[in-house]
């Protein structure tokens, strides 16, 4: 990976909703990054700060309608780069993505394919030290290596165009990631890379047994066809 860098113009997209405890630590790390093309922060009615913290030189903060899908594609519909990167606020992306990314959209394909999109592995952490149930956090990273579909954990990275072709996330409150990677491999190929990127493990700390349950069994009856809408009920509040 040594001396490759994205010549891909990327727009960070990140959807907030009273996030005021994380992004300006995720705006402070692509700072540091940098080479970003523009980055977006886009807010579903945030009532903490989050707002305030996001008003700085170089991010653009949009107002959108609170839900994780229609707020990242309210986002996208004003980015002007080649290519999306949709990256939650609990999410630490590796300090040389760039190189990751570039390297992933640019994979020749024996078949034909074209590299759509992208993701990168996870590695859960638990966000205060000495947790219990912290070292079965990394079991639920074993999807991210893998799964074929990744999910919005992964940081997934697209291609503007392919993004738009499919329509965007689908209007569903619930594995709105997941459906938009299957849309995205029925027209191309999408390559989870090496690198990992650093995710909250916040959500499954509060409620362990509860959302192992669920984040193993949502998916296996989505794919039977149950509605997102009634998993979503099932879940719970999901943001």
């Amino acid at each position: 990976m040594s001396g490759l860098r994205s010549h891909y113009r990327v727009s960070v997209i990140i959807p907030t909703l009273n996030e005021a405890l994380r992004i300006g630590a995720r705006l402070d790390e692509l700072a540091a990054i940098g080479g970003w093309y523009e980055i977006l922060v886009v807010d579903g009615g945030s009532t903490d700060g989050t707002r305030a913290i996001a008003q700085r030189p170089g991010v653009q903060l949009i107002d959108g309608p609170r839900g994780r899908a229609s707020q990242m594609n309210a986002a996208a519909a004003r980015a002007t780069g080649d290519v999306l990167l949709f990256l939650h606020a609990d999410v630490v992306l590796p300090a040389d993505a760039h190189r990751w990314i570039a390297a992933a959209l640019t994979d020749p394909s024996a078949t034909g394919q074209s590299v759509v999109a992208g993701a990168f592995r996870t590695w859960t952490v638990a966000d205060l030290e000495g947790h219990w149930w912290a070292p079965a956090l990394h079991l639920a990273d074993l999807r991210s290596r893998y799964s074929l579909l990744p999910y919005g954990d992964q940081a997934l990275f697209v291609r503007a165009a392919a993004f738009t072709l499919v329509g965007g996330f689908p209007d569903q409150p619930l594995l709105e990631d997941l459906e938009l990677s299957r849309r995205l491999r029925r027209i191309g190929r999408i390559r989870t890379v090496r690198a990992r990127v650093r995710v909250s493990g916040r959500r499954f700390l509060q409620h362990p047994i509860y959302y192992t349950f669920l984040v193993n069994v949502l998916p296996a009856m989505y794919y039977l066809g149950v509605p997102a809408r009634t998993l979503a009920r099932l879940y719970g509040n999901p943001r």
